[in-house]
């Protein structure tokens, strides 16, 4: 059985084998961030939980780099997001005006609904495949079993079809 496999079964002694093994390396490896240990503990911690929930949503099936090179790489953006937030704590909103005006998040909120819009548009079928495939992060293999495809191939095309159509929806709005 692979380390995968038995991450997808929490197995204890491949979890603390794996936790213990990449620990100090990952520790050395985050410490030119220049973050307090206690947040790269943490950070350590969350990574270890991703990976496996990772494994168990079938995202690590077929990987071709070593676990060790995933863990860290899902470390190192759980770097870069707490070094982001960080850097963003420092804006105090007291001394932002009153006045103050976020276009861009109005501008996202309006970009949303036009998509929710376009994807109720789609119909039930392209809606659906959209967003289990999208949203649900399902595969394919998988989304074939909950709808009624008989092939993998035409629910491809299906997928690509649907896809184009809200692109296209969404282009002319």
């Amino acid at each position: 059985m692979t380390e995968i496999e038995n991450l997808k079964k929490r197995d204890s002694k491949t979890l603390e084998r794996i936790y213990t093994s990449y620990r100090n390396g990952f520790l050395m490896f985050a410490s030119k961030y220049n973050l307090p240990e206690e947040d790269i503990l943490d950070i350590y911690q969350d990574a270890i939980v991703a990976l496996i929930e990772n494994a168990e949503k079938g995202k690590l099936d077929g990987l071709s780099a070593e676990l060790k090179t995933y863990l860290f790489s899902i470390g190192k953006y759980m770097i870069f997001a707490k070094i982001r937030k960080r850097k963003s704590d420092f804006t105090e909103i007291e001394t932002l005006p009153e006045a103050i005006e976020w276009p861009e998040i109005e501008e996202k909120n309006d970009q949303i609904s036009q998509l929710e819009s376009s994807l109720k548009k789609l119909g039930e079928q392209c809606y659906k495949i959209l967003k289990l495939f999208y949203y649900e992060e399902k595969k394919l293999d998988e989304i074939m079993k909950m709808l009624p495809y008989q092939s993998k191939d035409v629910l491809k095309s299906q997928k690509a079809r649907c896809l184009k159509q809200l692109k296209k929806m969404l282009s002319n709005n």
